[in-house]
């Protein structure tokens, strides 16, 4: 979100007219004085941040951009109202000659008026700009704004400890003004250049002009909280306007518009539809009347159609002519969005039957089966899903799986420890054998580390975050290569980047002790390599078919621990900029990293995080090319790359990676999950090529090897 005290310096002149700097009590603003009817000069007056709900009339003077912050208590001495006097303005029933109003449509009357005044002002006296005008006596000084942190300028209800992040834009935490007031201007068209460079807007009055159309780049106004586009001529409205989610209130006063478009049904925090005075068709205008503008935008939502899909996403091919004697391996990872956070009240703008587990399970399984991955990584498993659904169906599909939830499961009894959610791994077992599975439990790690168990840091910052991660050890049948597979779920919270790499490097630094004993592990048999009967096939039938089975080949040996490959997956909550990121990629982070300063982890804070391992992002290959991934999670409030898939460059290539979402598609589409995205984070998946080993070697006579074997080795 957007913080309100941060200037642009490109903003700070608009249409050639100086826009001084100062605060009011959240934002600064233009405030317009006129001087006769055809000349206007702006002064920087700070205003009141509560908002009227009057607007504007037509008006033919031209004027300035101007940006303001306003106040209610508008209407002392208005005069009465009555709704037959106006376009569909018939009162929606009466009892003994007197009008009887639902408290709903009271509320709409009322801001009616407020309209209707500021209409009249601004085209019987010639003041364009009403609402900048309108608290200008009180315009005699600027003063400070508070500061404002995520929490305080994230939309109502949608930062809450959910899991979930939110954009903090830190170019404009010292935004000065948030509110641009057209109003009043005769204007015919606007100018894209405001859905362009003024995204951060968050109020924006178009009300008293003669506008004939919305373009359908408001929907690029992603902070918008409220919009008047009263006392125009518009005839609909734009389906994109439904990607204005933060939006409080819309007010349409005195328009020609006949329906509301079922796209708007995505504005669930939406408090008033002002709609007084537009031909509305019966059913809408009904709705509204009797039960408000809440119960208008779920019906919208709720009824309407499920739209057309996107275009399917499409292979990237990274890398060709690989060679076909390389053993390729194909991996997914996906945060699948457990069922207990899949709630109306986190993703308002979701229909109820896209938003049910009984749907997006099964487009979850149609992903699994189209995309055919070697290896599942995936994060918000829930116990009883992994129990119920994930294993029994992909068994089906011939995948074996591991599974660890949340540590918060040791507290907890039945239905509630069955809910849990936590990391799962899945692998077909037609290829691979798990030789080794672990968990990271970051919390346990850290409190029994000498060197950390007695930091602040770690009771009061690592210790309360209870996310996973684990990590398994496999061996190709066919190939005899090894390798090892980490899928992590860290924290959520931007104010915890400190956690975050706390976690990714305990999670790196067991990863690099236990590959070491790896190396040491023993050759599996021949014997025990052999499938003792088909598995099935994608199509739930078994291969009989097949003329002859592979013969498997013999383990691999690995003299170092970063001779064996490794895949790093998961949802890491953290961007490109991160520590977590510069740890993964670079192999090290100072102890005076700025997400370090200050704080106590020991050995970390001492000395730095570092690993041995050569990591890179697989999809930094499509980095400033058009196929550039954006986002792997997509909500109103956050769009971000924060999951990824990083592998060792000394022992894979990358070949192939899934691409993009189709972005043409998601202009209409708030945020995730609907319909065609069954979850609020999107699948990556990549393909890789085992790279040639110069030191190749195998363990002799491993066909005498076997029944002695390590028996705690898990093979389910």
């Amino acid at each position: 979100m957007y913080g309100p005290n941060h200037q642009q310096g490109h903003n700070t002149r608009l249409n050639g007219v100086p826009g001084g700097r100062g605060m009011a009590p959240q934002m600064m603003y233009n405030f317009v004085q006129q001087q006769s009817a055809h000349q206007h000069h702006t002064h920087p007056q700070p205003h009141h941040q509560n908002l009227p709900q009057d607007h504007g009339a037509h008006s033919g003077a031209t004027g300035t951009i101007t940006h303001s912050t306003f106040s209610s208590g508008l209407m002392s001495n208005v005069t009465p109202f009555t709704p037959s006097n106006h376009q569909n303005g018939n009162a929606p029933g009466s009892r003994g000659g007197q009008a009887q109003y639902s408290e709903h449509w009271n509320e709409q009357l009322k801001s009616f008026k407020e309209s209707e005044q500021a209409h009249q002002t601004m085209t019987e006296q010639h003041q364009p700009h009403y609402f900048a005008r309108l608290r200008a006596s009180e315009n005699r000084g600027i003063i400070p704004a508070p500061s404002a942190n995520a929490a305080e300028t994230a939309v109502d209800g949608e930062l809450e400890d959910r899991g979930r992040p939110v954009n903090v834009d830190k170019a404009l935490d010292r935004q000065d003004w948030l509110n641009l007031d057209f109003s009043g201007q005769g204007l015919k068209n606007i100018s894209l250049m405001l859905f362009d460079h003024y995204a951060f807007v968050t109020e924006l009055y178009l009300a008293s002009n003669n506008l004939t159309r919305l373009p359908r780049e408001i929907g690029q106004l992603r902070s918008l909280r409220l919009l008047d586009v009263s006392h125009n001529q518009l005839t609909t409205l734009p389906p994109e306007l439904g990607m204005c989610t933060p939006l409080r209130r819309l007010l349409l006063y005195n328009n020609l518009i006949q329906t509301i478009p079922c796209e708007l049904g995505a504005l669930h925090f939406l408090e008033l539809l002002g709609i007084q005075g537009n031909p509305l068709e019966h059913d809408q205008k009904q709705k509204l009347v009797e039960e408000g503008t809440k119960a208008l935008i779920a019906h919208l939502k709720e009824q309407a159609p499920v739209p057309i899909p996107p275009n399917p996403r499409m292979p990237i091919i990274v890398q060709e002519d690989v060679g076909s004697e390389k053993e390729r391996i194909r991996v997914m990872s996906w945060n699948t969005l457990c069922d207990k956070y899949a709630t109306s009240t986190q993703y308002g703008y979701t229909p109820a039957s896209a938003l049910s587990w009984e749907y997006r399970k099964d487009s979850i399984m149609r992903e699994f089966r189209d995309r055919s991955a070697d290896i599942l990584c995936l994060q918000e498993t829930a116990m009883d899903a992994f129990d119920n659904f994930f294993s029994p169906e992909l068994a089906k599909l011939g995948y074996k799986g591991v599974f660890y939830p949340k540590t918060r499961v040791k507290h907890l009894t039945g239905k509630d420890q069955q809910s849990v959610d936590g990391c799962s791994i899945f692998y077909k077992s037609d290829k691979y054998i798990m030789l080794d599975k672990q968990l990271v439990d970051f919390r346990q790690t850290a409190i029994n580390r000498p060197d950390m168990k007695s930091a602040d840091d770690v009771f009061n910052r690592v210790m309360p975050k209870d996310t996973i991660a684990v990590f398994c050890f496999f061996e190709s049948r066919y190939t005899g290569n090894r390798f090892i597979v980490v899928n992590a779920h860290l924290c959520w919270e931007s104010f915890l980047a400190d956690v975050k790499a706390v976690q990714t490097g305990i999670l790196m630094e067991l990863v690099t002790k236990q590959s070491e004993r790896y190396t040491r592990r023993p050759a599996l048999s021949i014997e025990e390599k052999r499938i003792k009967s088909p598995p099935p096939s994608a199509d739930g039938n078994s291969d009989d078919d097949d003329e002859s089975p592979r013969e498997p080949a013999p383990s691999q040996e690995y003299r170092n621990n970063t001779d064996i490959p490794i895949l790093v997956c998961g949802d890491y909550n953290s961007m490109a900029d991160s520590s977590v990121y510069e740890l993964l990629e670079k192999g090290r982070i100072a102890p005076d990293h700025p997400d370090l300063v200050g704080h106590s982890y020991g050995n970390f804070t001492r000395d730095g995080i570092e690993h041995p391992f050569s990591l890179r992002n697989a999809y930094a290959h499509l980095f400033g090319t058009p196929d550039e991934l954006t986002f792997t999670n997509y909500t109103p409030t956050f769009s971000g790359v924060i999951d990824y898939i990083w592998y060792t460059t000394n022992t894979l290539d990358v070949v192939e990676l899934l691409g993009p979402p189709d972005y043409e598609y998601l202009k209409r589409v708030p945020g995730f999950p609907n319909y065609h995205f069954p979850a609020d984070h999107i699948q990556i998946m990549g393909d890789f090529v085992f790279k040639s080993r110069k030191d190749k070697k195998t363990t002799p006579d491993q066909d005498k090897a076997g029944s002695s074997r390590n028996q705690s080795r898990d093979l389910n």
